[in-house]
């Protein structure tokens, strides 16, 4: 889950000679965009209740600008976006960036320069490196004056041929019922925003060193040695669409969902630590079909207070990609 520290203001990024940056539907100036509050309270995940009030995870608000809802909060604060939604919101304008059906997006490296405010934002996109078989888009998102995400997106030609299919492992657990099975205590707490606008349906599994009876099983002055990091799962669907009226592409799906890797995979209790991830990077072999998508994620922790989260993603038919996140991790 999504945000980093706030840094100093950084200079724009300036575009080598030779290259424009253009909108994400169209040629044009990047646009500064000034940061716009939500007045409306966020939407609250209540123990046992995940629910959702919004109709998208943004308003469009002009050409390349979006104002982003309640539903895009994340849980560290409520004046910064999840990294799930802005993520998936620059996938969808690399996909408008000089599109060919030729190719396909196969992975997209998401870094957060400071967290996204829960506001308005604007995106502009170019072409870093262009090609017959491989090309490589980047996308900015800025709010008030100050890039908040880069990302760039590698384009993978399609084969004239066949080509085998080797899979990732076997095929995936079937889908939980409903009520499915206790969720991480991260999940069960009061959430708004981000939390309550996905539909989470956890796989059994022991959170029993996270969390027992209400306490966290790790101190914050009690050093963490010798521990493992263990693979916990969830299947996961968004509730609303990012945009309204606006079908998002597999690539964007993914990136909705794929950002909460270490949140499922959480090794550390979130009463005590944090564990902010600064970038996420996603590969999809294939693009996953249909809604649902299973995360099985495992994260380690370092003594220095670097994270690895590795997420393998999947759909009902079996597993299509992998994500991986570097994390900050500190008490609180």
């Amino acid at each position: 889950m999504k945000r980093t520290e706030s840094g100093s203001r950084r200079a724009r990024r300036r575009t080598p000679t030779g290259q424009t940056r253009q909108s994400a539907d169209q040629p044009g100036p990047a646009r500064s965009a000034s940061r716009q509050s939500l007045a409306q309270v966020p939407p609250t995940v209540l123990s046992g209740n995940i629910r959702c009030v919004e109709s998208a995870f943004y308003e469009p608000v002009g050409q390349d600008s979006y104002v982003a809802t309640a539903a895009t909060v994340g849980p560290w604060s409520r004046d910064a976006q999840h990294g799930g939604p802005p993520s998936a919101l620059a996938a969808r304008a690399l996909e408008r960036h000089e599109r060919d059906d030729r190719r396909r997006l196969a992975r997209v490296a998401i870094d957060i320069l400071r967290p996204v405010p829960v506001g308005k934002v604007s995106i502009s996109t170019r072409t870093v490196r262009p090609g017959r078989r491989i090309t490589l888009a980047e996308a900015v998102m800025e709010s008030d004056g100050q890039e908040v995400l880069q990302a760039r997106g590698w384009w993978i030609e399609r084969p004239d041929g066949a080509v085998p299919e080797i899979s990732d492992g076997g095929p995936p657990p079937p889908l939980p019922a409903e009520e499915g099975w206790a969720p991480p205590p991260i999940f069960r707490r009061e959430q708004p925003g981000y939390l309550a606008s996905i539909e989470w349906r956890f796989m059994p599994t022991d959170f029993a060193e996270v969390d027992t009876d209400g306490r966290a099983a790790v101190p914050r002055d009690e050093p963490v040695r010798g521990r493992i990091a263990q693979i916990r799962a969830a299947w996961a669907r968004p509730r609303i669409p990012l945009l309204p009226d606006d079908e998002p592409s597999p690539m964007s799906r993914a990136l909705l969902v794929g950002d909460s890797g270490s949140g499922v995979g959480t090794a550390l209790p979130a009463t005590n630590f944090i564990f902010i991830n600064v970038d996420l990077t996603l590969t999809l072999a294939r693009d996953p079909v249909g809604e649902w998508l299973l995360l099985e994620a495992a994260t380690s922790v370092g003594a220095d207070g670097t994270g690895l989260a590795l997420t393998r993603l999947s759909d009902q038919h079996g597993a299509c990609g992998r994500a991986m996140q570097t994390l900050l991790v500190a008490p609180r």
